[in-house]
């Protein structure tokens, strides 16, 4: 009975494994996709195939405890280049993230709240240590919803983790992840730095 227990969880920890890969093969196709159907966007199609991305890892999907912000005071994130954005801060989210406690902040744009279809829209910007190595110098950004927000908890899924425009070409104004969202670990999911040579 005990190695009975045993093979079932390995084979549901397999499945979901299975399950989640595809799910993230699917977000970065839909990624790509997105590149060409954006006038603003810096690739073209023969620049996709140097999109680089680490493997997917179930064990960057955490469950997260979340804390929402109240009557939060608006402030200007700032960019690298040009003109910051007015944020408010949405929620605080605490998780354990490869054994060590992680706490980060949601915000959602002051400005884009008022576009139709955006108004749910949220951001969470982060810094860690693959930074200027593996990963893009600026940070990483993932993207979540209000309706991702249940009962306290949000999934944060760290290989949806993806470049702002400015690691692929200058002349954008990419938020500048603040400090607070700094990680103190390696963040080895999501994407990578740019397999091409920027130019800015």
């Amino acid at each position: 009975m005990k190695y009975l227990l045993i093979l079932l969880l390995f084979t549901s920890t397999t499945t979901f494994a299975q399950n989640h890969a595809a799910q993230i093969a699917a977000f970065r196709d839909k990624y790509k996709a997105d590149f060409l159907e954006d006038s603003r966007s810096p690739l073209k199609k023969d620049d996709l195939p140097y999109l680089r991305f680490y493997d997917a890892d179930s064990t960057y999907r955490v469950q997260a405890k979340a804390e929402l912000v109240n009557a939060s005071s608006a402030f200007i994130m700032p960019v690298f280049a040009g003109t910051g954005s007015e944020y408010v801060k949405y929620a605080t989210l605490t998780m354990q993230l490869q054994g060590a406690p992680v706490t980060l902040t949601v915000y959602r744009n002051t400005r884009l709240a008022k576009v139709p279809g955006y108004t749910d829209y949220l951001f969470l910007p982060f810094t860690d240590d693959t930074n200027g190595k593996e990963t893009y110098g600026g940070g990483r950004y993932i993207d979540l919803r209000e309706a991702d927000f249940k009962n306290g908890e949000v999934t944060i899924d760290f290989n949806k983790a993806y470049n702002p425009y400015c690691a692929f070409a200058g002349g954008y104004s990419c938020p500048k992840p603040p400090d607070e969202n700094h990680l103190q670990l390696a963040i080895a999911a999501g994407e990578k730095k740019y397999g091409k040579e920027v130019g800015h």
